[in-house]
C-alpha cells in the first residue's frame, strides 16, 4: 500500500454544529503530522465537480465555534451511482488525494464504504449527525448542541403551555432514531415522547392520554420523533378528534434545530475524533468510522458503523414514565 501523503476532507449529508470544528481538527493535525490537506466543497457532489483546493492552518482559523460547515454539504444523488463515484476517483486522483475523510451521517458513511469497496481509497469516517443514530460511538458530533436547542425551545413553549392549559405537541428531527426525542423530553420535563423505538402494538397516544392527562395536569408537552406517517400533526389531529375537550397545539421545530454554536463536549468530540482519524491514517487503518465510546476514541468498521440498530437504553423510557406524573 502507498503512504499517504495527501488527505481530502469532506462533509455530506446534513449538516450539524461541530463539524466545523471536526474540519479544522482534521486539517490541523493533518498539517502537524506532515500531511498536506485537501478541502473538497459540497460533499460528494463537489468531489464529482472537482471543487477541491489545498487547506492550511488559516483557512480553519476562527471557525471552530461556528455552526454549520464552512465546506457547505449536499446529499448526493449522482454519487449513489456507479458512473458518479468513478468520476469521483477520478478527480482524487488528479488532485492525488490518497486518503479520503468524510464528515457525516448514515447516508454519508455508506456512501464512503461504497467508494472504499469500488476503488482501492482510504476512507475515514467522522460520526457527524444530529441524529446520534451511527452504532459504536456513544454520541454523534451535533447531538449534543441540538438536544440543547431543543431543551431551551421546549422551555419556552411550557410557559405557553401552562398560561393556556393547553396539550403541545412538539416535532424534533431523529426520523429513524428517539435519542434526541427522549433524551429531551426528560431534560425538558415533559410528559411523554413518542419515539420509533416505543412502536410496538402499543398505541403510544392512548397510553399516554390513559395515564398522563391527570386532573392536576391541565397543560402538558408530548415530544415526537419526526415521521412521514404519523409526527406531531397526527397525534394532534388524533386528539382533537377522540378527545374534543382538549385545546391542543403542534410546533415543529425543524432546522431552528441544526444551526447554533456547537456545545463545549461537541467541539470537544469533533476535535478529538478530528485528531483520531489522522492517527488512524498513520496506523494504516482503512474504511472505519472515529468515535468515541465511554470515553475513549475507538475505531468502528464503516460497515458496523451504519447498523440500524444502535442500541436505544429502554430504561430512559422508564426514567420518563416515572418523572412524568
Amino acid at each position: 500500500m502507498a503512504k499517504v501523503k495527501t488527505i481530502g476532507v469532506l462533509t455530506s449529508g446534513g449538516d450539524a454544529p461541530g463539524m466545523n470544528a471536526a474540519i479544522r481538527a482534521v486539517t490541523r493535525a493533518g498539517i502537524y503530522n506532515g500531511f498536506k490537506i485537501k478541502a473538497i466543497y459540497r460533499g460528494y457532489d463537489g468531489l464529482i465537480a472537482d471543487e477541491i483546493k489545498p487547506f492550511t492552518t488559516e483557512n480553519v482559523s476562527g471557525i471552530i465555534g461556528t455552526g454549520g460547515t464552512i465546506l457547505k454539504t449536499a446529499r448526493s444523488k449522482e454519487f449513489m451511482t456507479e458512473e458518479g463515484r468513478q468520476k469521483a476517483y477520478e478527480n482524487l486522483q488528479k488532485e492525488e488525494i490518497d486518503a479520503l475523510v468524510v464528515i457525516g451521517g448514515n447516508g454519508s458513511l455508506t456512501g464512503a464504504m461504497h467508494f472504499a469497496q469500488d476503488f482501492d481509497i482510504c476512507c475515514i469516517g467522522l460520526p457527524g449527525t444530529i441524529d446520534n443514530d451511527l452504532y459504536g460511538t456513544d454520541n454523534t458530533i451535533g447531538y449534543d448542541t441540538t438536544m440543547n436547542t431543543i431543551v431551551e425551545c421546549v422551555d419556552r413553549i411550557r410557559d405557553t403551555a401552562q398560561s393556556h392549559e393547553r396539550i403541545f405537541f412538539v416535532e424534533v428531527m431523529g426520523r429513524d432514531a428517539g435519542f434526541l426525542a427522549q433524551n429531551s423530553a426528560i431534560a425538558s420535563g415533559a410528559e411523554a415522547a413518542i419515539i420509533p423505538e416505543d412502536s410496538t402494538d402499543v398505541d403510544q397516544l392512548a397510553q399516554f392520554m390513559e395515564r398522563g392527562i391527570r386532573k392536576s395536569k391541565k397543560s402538558c408537552i408530548v415530544i415526537v420523533s419526526e415521521s412521514p406517517k404519523c409526527g406531531a400533526m397526527y397525534y394532534a389531529n388524533r386528539v382533537r378528534k377522540e378527545f374534543p375537550e382538549y385545546d391542543v397545539r403542534v410546533s415543529i421545530l425543524g432546522h431552528l434545530q441544526r444551526g447554533g454554536r456547537p456545545s463545549a463536549r461537541d467541539r470537544i468530540l469533533a476535535s478529538r475524533t478530528g485528531c483520531g482519524a489522522i492517527e488512524a491514517i498513520m496506523q494504516g487503518q482503512r474504511n472505519v468510522m472515529v468515535g468515541v465510546r465511554n470515553n475513549e476514541v475507538v475505531y468502528v468498521p464503516l460497515s458496523e458503523a451504519i447498523r440500524s440498530d444502535k442500541p436505544f437504553d429502554r430504561k430512559l423510557i422508564k426514567v420518563l414514565d416515572e418523572l412524568s406524573i
